[in-house]
């Protein structure tokens, strides 16, 4: 029988440039400020599970496990490393579940990073563009300049030819997100505003990022700077922690699936993987979709913003879109999405976008975040954190503690 386990304490940095932190300091930045936020010593923790994407490719550095025993207190103890490129830090909140569940300690940390830029914040993003491309199949890879929107772009298109959808009903969901962001003192974008027809317009910044396919620059996500950290417990770590249960949000459901890497040859519009994690994290969780008042979804680009409403199962396929243009996702929605800003307009540090998605989904049901994008009342959260091309699938469902 699974052992009910909880979020004791959460920890994120602004999201965006870390400027000349290295990467041993953002991992040590990491746990102590979680540990700070539980009244806790790194030494209370009995195992460990980080996720990052990069940390070869742009920052030369492996064994992030080592990194993370190096904090005093965490030395001898289980803890891993774990890549599912863009899925990694929803990766590693599981890895750490299944450690408490298997019996390996009652406290764990969940951590994810990313350093996408350089000490002077600046990026390099022909170089980002390739790295991020080896988290595709070699055979999709051919002819593709940016190997990740390029394959978005071809969802777009297949998406919005599909369903009937126009370009300006995605470019929606950018503005909605970015009029999130502005409230949350965590996010990358949070001093940029946008208007529809800003999204839409074709200028400047803003541009069709392959030729003759629909995908434009305010459709993306942020190259961001930013780690998240988090402090899971069973009820015997809460005792141990000094943590009422009634102050923590209980990880009700959780569930990962992952689908073939190829995107040609399976229905990405309804991913397999993506639609079973989401039921089984839900069939755990012993709740529907209607019960679902809050989320954050994996918007790596808007057209995923609409089909993770359709995972989330709070619209019929081919509807995503929609619903957010009808307010359906806004604060005050039927069920408000990507309060945060989403990764379009909070930011996108790969390893930590799970971690992220999940400490905001408990703040949410905690009533810690800004007031302007505080949902009322809630009492379940869901999360859905892909990696890949609809590939690898990560999902949880949250409740208050009682």
């Amino acid at each position: 029988m699974r052992k009910p386990v909880y979020i004791a304490a959460y920890h994120q940095s602004k999201f965006g440039k870390l400027m000349d932190m290295t990467v041993p300091d953002i991992v040590k930045n990491a746990v102590e400020s979680v540990c700070k936020e539980a009244n806790a010593p790194p030494s209370a923790i009995d195992v460990g599970s980080i996720g990052a994407t990069c940390n070869f490719s742009l920052n030369r550095q492996g064994l992030l496990a080592g990194l993370v025993a190096s904090v005093p207190g965490l030395a001898a103890k289980p803890i891993e490393a774990v890549e599912n490129a863009c899925a990694s830090g929803g990766q590693a909140i599981l890895s750490v579940i299944n450690k408490l569940q298997a019996g390996d300690g009652d406290v764990g940390i969940a951590i994810g990073y990313e350093k996408m830029r350089d000490a002077e914040g600046k990026m390099d993003g022909k170089l980002i563009g390739e790295v991020l491309g080896y988290f595709s199949h070699p055979d999709e890879r051919e002819g593709k300049v940016f190997v990740f929107p390029h394959i978005f772009a071809e969802v777009m298109d297949l998406y919005m030819k599909t369903h009937g959808v126009r370009e300006e009903d995605l470019a929606q969901i950018a503005v909605v997100e970015y009029g999130n962001a502005k409230y949350n003192p965590y996010a990358q974008m949070q001093k940029v505003q946008i208007t529809l027809e800003q999204a839409m317009k074709i200028e400047g910044f803003n541009r069709y990022v392959v030729e003759g396919l629909p995908l434009k620059t305010y459709d993306c996500s942020q190259i961001t700077d930013g780690h998240a950290s988090m402090i899971i417990a069973t009820e015997q770590g809460l005792a141990k922690l000094g943590i009422r249960k009634a102050d923590t949000v209980q990880i009700a459901g959780y569930a990962q699936a992952t689908d073939p890497l190829r995107k040609e040859g399976r229905d990405v519009l309804r991913p397999c993987g993506a639609n079973a994690a989401m039921g089984k994290a839900y069939a755990m969780a012993g709740v529907k979709p209607a019960d679902v008042d809050v989320a954050e979804v994996h918007d790596c680009f808007t057209v995923m913003g609409a089909i993770a409403v359709e995972v989330l199962g709070k619209t019929p396929y081919g509807k995503g879109a929609a619903y957010w243009v009808d307010g359906k996702a806004a604060v005050g929605g039927e069920c408000a999405i990507n309060t945060s800003g989403g990764l379009i307009a909070k930011g996108h540090p790969i390893g930590a976008t799970g971690v992220a998605m999940v400490g905001w989904s408990a703040w949410q049901l905690q009533g810690k975040v800004p007031a302007e994008l505080q949902v009322k009342k809630a009492k379940v959260a869901a999360t859905f954190n892909i990696g890949g091309p609809i590939c690898s699938s990560v999902c949880t469902v949250l409740k208050p503690a009682v």
